[in-house]
């Protein structure tokens, strides 16, 4: 029982503190705020293919988490990156391998295209 608690505790401990390093290199903005910048950045949006055609942001260039570590080519490190999915799960996951392969300026939609209210494009 107690290297069940010490399990948990050391968990809880590790999420605690991969969520706050997070907060110091992604930006999770606002509907408002993302619209403000995501036509100077590299808007991507990192769903799945089939996701992407059934509807995207105007604008957005589907490169999906999974393909990603392959993809970096297509990206510029000195051009702020807009990432986007569904939810935000995935975005965040692709902000943590854009931060460690030396990209500076990442931001996400907080809550991911199902809250976005804005034009979108469907194939």
């Amino acid at each position: 029982m107690e290297f069940l608690i010490i399990a948990l505790v050391i968990l809880l401990g590790v999420g605690i503190f991969r969520f706050f390093r997070q907060r110091m290199y992604l930006k999770t903005l606002t509907e408002e705020q993302f619209r403000e910048g995501y036509r100077k950045a590299q808007l991507i949006d990192v769903r799945e293919p089939q996701e992407f055609e059934r509807g995207h942001i105007l604008g957005a260039r589907n490169i999906p988490v999974t393909q990603l570590r392959q993809r970096l080519v297509e990206l510029r490190k000195d051009k702020p990156v807009y990432l986007y999915c569904q939810s935000g799960s995935r975005s965040a996951r692709a902000a943590q391998l854009l931060h460690k392969k030396g990209y500076e300026d990442i931001s996400q939609l907080k809550g991911g295209f199902k809250k976005w209210t804005g034009k979108i494009k469907t194939k």
